[in-house]
């Protein structure tokens, strides 16, 4: 197996951070460790500590786990495979769709968990299209598991996703940005051309992004800045986004 360096485990422990956050925070995901989450990814530090709250995600560790065996990384929290699940990157396209398949019947435990009719209506979310990312488990796993009309959860959906805006304010706590929506046409999901919106970015006075600029492309969360990326960045992210919802 491909072994990770130190930089890249502790790049890859601050950026899942990044990410993980906001759902832990909200109650969502995880163990209720939000405060701790949120003092180390503001210090910049890392240790065997924050790898053990992150494996308490229930559904992002096995997805870092898939990843990385599919690849040959030993270290689920590589910044690599952190950024193919959360971003989007090459890593996805190695991955065969029987391999997520079993994941998602087995990593995920989803065929002890469902009864077999739910089981087998949620596997077919998975067609050639379909890739471990975490917008293609919001758009489908998770969507397909509520049953619930599209219409009514279209915004819950849009804030579980991964998205990104352009910066056009700055102000005490908050960010203006230009940022794509989603909304329900036919009965599908499909993404709005971009509107302008106001996401946090301060928590107690800190930040993920603590030196935000004008035209700075972010990652969004839960409506709160996860990162500062690139444009390629936001090329890939945008490419596995639509990708996701190809059905």
């Amino acid at each position: 197996m491909i072994k990770s360096n130190f930089k890249q485990k502790s790049d890859g422990l601050l950026l899942c951070t990044r990410y993980a956050f906001m759902p832990n925070r909200l109650k969502y995901c995880g163990g209720d460790h939000n405060q701790e989450l949120f003092h180390y990814e503001v210090a910049g530090q890392t240790d065997p500590g924050l790898a053990h709250l992150l494996q308490e995600f229930e559904t992002l560790f096995p997805y870092l786990k898939m990843i990385a065996q599919s690849n040959h990384i030993d270290d689920p929290f590589d910044r690599r495979v952190v950024e193919a699940y959360w971003i989007g990157n090459e890593l996805l396209e190695k991955i065969h769709q029987q391999n997520l398949y079993t994941h998602l019947s087995e990593g995920l435990k989803l065929k002890k968990k469902l009864s077999l009719p739910q089981f087998q209506s949620l596997m077919g979310a998975v067609n050639p299209n379909s890739l471990p990312h975490h917008n293609f488990h919001v758009f489908n796993i998770w969507l397909n598991n509520k049953n619930l009309p599209l219409t009514s959860i279209i915004q819950t959906l849009d804030s579980c996703r991964i998205s990104s805006g352009k910066i056009i304010s700055i102000a005490d706590t908050e960010l203006e940005v230009t940022t794509s929506t989603l909304a329900v046409e036919n009965e599908k999901i499909v993404i709005q051309s971009p509107i302008t919106k106001k996401i946090t970015y301060k928590l107690l006075g800190q930040s993920f992004i603590p030196t935000p600029k004008i035209n700075d492309i972010i990652t969004i969360h839960w409506n709160f800045a996860c990162d500062i990326i690139s444009e390629t960045r936001q090329r890939q992210l945008d490419f596995y986004t639509r990708q996701s919802l190809s059905r």
